[in-house]
């Protein structure tokens, strides 16, 4: 019998990425003990926020057929229509939006939404907008992928840099296979994911609803299902 213990719900793996930050932090900390004794408990706290951004937290990833899941952690921030990167070539018609905020306390690693093969990967340079504002979709640095799936249709989910954020990372490549729910990039620092539903697929979730990268769902291809209605209590 497979039990989780009580630790794992407080320490999670660190992805690689912070171990490039993470010591950098300790190592200030011991610095500010050294000078002034309050400086260093204010490096503890940050050294251990740097390495809770860059936890990496196993998921229990959904492996019914046609289930979309969120690629990152975070918020529901929008839900509707819009055009998808110019530079993945899909043309002008606008699809079903949903964005994905993630604040600085969020996992950062991304997640594949679902499984398909990787048709295009494009990185565009641009601008530092709050990551939660409409226009950050257009004008902000983003890396956007294009999944196709097992039917031929494609999905398509883009990292967007924010305020904060400096670095996009991805390690995918065109022409890889993706699985539901395995990492494929991260983002340091706040930021965004959107992800593009094909023509004719209605969103699972509700704006403010709070996001798990892997386990969420988004949507459900290949079902019928109307666009989900919630409330706010």
């Amino acid at each position: 019998m497979t039990r989780m213990r009580m630790i794992d719900t407080v320490v999670k793996p660190m992805h690689p990425e912070g171990w490039k930050f993470v010591p950098v932090f300790a190592a200030v900390t011991v610095g500010l003990f050294w000078l002034w004794q309050p400086l260093g408990w204010i490096g503890l706290g940050l050294t251990f926020w740097c390495y809770y951004f860059f936890r990496d937290p196993k998921r229990a990833v959904p492996e019914n057929k046609g289930l979309l899941v969120s690629p990152a952690d975070g918020m529901v921030s929008l839900i509707g229509p819009a055009v998808p990167p110019e530079e993945l070539g899909l043309g002008p018609a606008p699809l079903m939006r949903v964005s994905v905020f993630m604040s600085v306390f969020n996992c950062h690693v991304n997640r594949a939404p679902i499984a398909g093969k990787v048709t295009a990967v494009a990185y565009r340079p641009g601008k530092f907008f709050n990551a939660s504002l409409d226009k950050a979709s257009v004008d902000n640095e983003r890396n956007a992928l294009a999944i196709e799936i097992a039917d031929g249709r494609k999905i398509v989910v883009v990292q967007i840099a924010g305020l904060v954020a400096r670095r996009i990372m991805c390690w995918t490549k065109p022409g890889q296979s993706l699985r539901t729910g395995e990492r494929f990039g991260l983002i340091r620092f706040g930021s965004r994911l959107d992800v593009y539903l094909p023509e004719g697929v209605h969103p699972q979730v509700a704006l403010g609803q709070t996001m798990i990268a892997g386990e969420s769902i988004i949507a459900m291809i290949g079902q019928d299902a109307p666009a989900r209605v919630a409330r706010t209590e």
